[in-house]
């Protein structure tokens, strides 16, 4: 199961980096496209730097750094829709895979943080 996280994961970086490449060509399209690059390729990154953690904290703490950039990749997908950046059917299905990646590296912290203090 882990290994196909980390597959939807990288698969989830080519899609915003794939997104990216159809905004339109104005200077706040491309402040916004940046954005957005750097946020979303951070959730997988990451998770790979997870696996060299030196602690379970610092493990821990590469899952919530992860969560915070898709957190962070939601709101830049839902601006450049919103502005017309980039078209709603391609933003969409975007938003709804960094929505359920958010959720699943949610609830993994939660689980981790709960097994340490066990």
């Amino acid at each position: 199961m882990k290994k196909d996280f980390d597959q939807r994961l990288y698969k989830y970086a080519i899609n915003i980096v794939k997104c990216v490449d159809r905004f339109t060509g104005d200077t706040s399209a491309q402040v916004i496209a940046k954005q957005l690059v750097r946020s979303g390729t951070s959730v997988v990154a990451n998770i790979v730097e997870a696996k060299g953690a030196s602690s379970r904290k610092d493990y821990i703490n590469f899952y919530m750094y992860s969560l915070k950039s898709a957190n962070e990749s939601k709101m830049w997908i839902g601006l450049a829709r919103d502005t017309g950046k980039i078209q709603k059917i391609i933003a969409d299905p975007l938003l709804k895979e960094t929505h359920e990646i958010a959720d699943i590296l949610g609830a993994s912290i939660i689980t981790m943080k709960r097994n340490i203090t066990k």
